[in-house]
């Protein structure tokens, strides 16, 4: 076990967990905010993929690309919204249905089950290969740095404004929303537009960064964003309690989680377990609160009336 291997795959590392730190953000946003488990990401990170991809091969230019794939991510959480609001279906059913569809729709933009892109050929955002021996501003790692910078900022701004207070006390307490006069249904399907849109374009960096869109490109997702919200969580929850820094906290912690998945390989373990092991970490680390609360907190003192 060389660790000069170790060291050169960082960077890989950081670049992949960036990219992916954009997809944990969107998963916050359901899961924390809404306080819904959506299992859509696993269909619209290949949305974006696939879109992105398919619209550079014919000729668009990359910002437009993406900027489509995530129009594409938020029209399949809308989708999900409305199978959730509109239809009565429970949210968790919703977004596995919207997920069971993208499957047939994916496979439709594409044409076949995996398009590949070449770096050479196509004016690539981002790339495995702009991360070493390339000008600063084509860096894969800077650039993603920039865009989570600039999405931090503007979900800081918007969940400030009337809309995004409305959207985050639906999913705090939705009776209490209601009874305020907000409309919980519209912010649910508000909230699945914003985050799957994110997802999607996570998957539009993504499939530039690796070469290529693939069906299968998404399964696992939902594990990886869940394990990057709650690693980040559990190691800068007490330090970022600003929503703005809770957000980089849970960028941080997917560049900590793909950190791990080297240490991980490198150590000689099975690459098959790699799955196994996210999910044992994310179970783990949403038992914690309920394992503090019923084991190890102390008992309330009963005073005598």
């Amino acid at each position: 076990m060389n660790i000069m291997n170790l060291i050169s795959a960082l960077p890989g590392a950081v670049a992949q967990g960036l990219v992916w730190g954009i997809m944990a953000i969107g998963v916050y946003i359901t899961f924390r905010i809404l306080d819904i488990a959506d299992l859509t990401v696993d269909g619209t990170l290949c949305t974006g993929g696939a879109v992105c991809i398919m619209l550079m091969q014919s000729g668009q230019n990359v910002w437009v690309s993406m900027a489509l794939a995530l129009i594409a991510g938020m029209l399949a959480g809308m989708a999900t919204g409305l199978l959730h609001t509109f239809m009565g279906i429970p949210a968790i059913l919703a977004g596995i249905l919207t997920q069971l569809g993208l499957y047939s729709v994916n496979l439709k933009i594409m044409g076949k089950a995996n398009q590949a892109i070449n770096v050479d050929k196509f004016d690539l955002l981002v790339s495995l290969r702009f991360i070493k021996g390339v000008p600063f501003y084509k860096n894969t790692i800077l650039l993603v740095t920039l865009m989570i910078v600039f999405l931090i900022v503007f979900l800081y701004w918007f969940f400030g404004t009337e809309l995004g207070c409305s959207l985050r006390a639906t999913g705090c307490n939705d009776k209490m929303a209601r009874a305020q006069g907000i409309n919980t249904d519209f912010n649910r399907v508000l909230g699945l537009m914003i985050s799957n849109g994110l997802v999607a374009l996570a998957g539009a960096l993504l499939s530039q960064y690796q070469g290529f869109a693939d069906i299968n490109m998404g399964r696992g997702a939902i594990v990886i964003g869940l394990a990057a919200v709650i690693i980040g969580e559990a190691i800068f929850g007490k330090v970022f309690r600003n929503f703005g820094f809770r957000l980089l906290g849970v960028a941080f912690g997917s560049i900590i989680y793909y950190f791990v998945l080297q240490i991980v390989i490198w150590l000689g373990i099975d690459t098959d377990l790699l799955k196994l092991l996210s999910a044992v970490v994310v179970a783990v680390f949403l038992a914690i609160p309920t394992w503090k609360s019923r084991y190890f907190s102390k008992p309330a003192h009963k005073e005598g009336v």
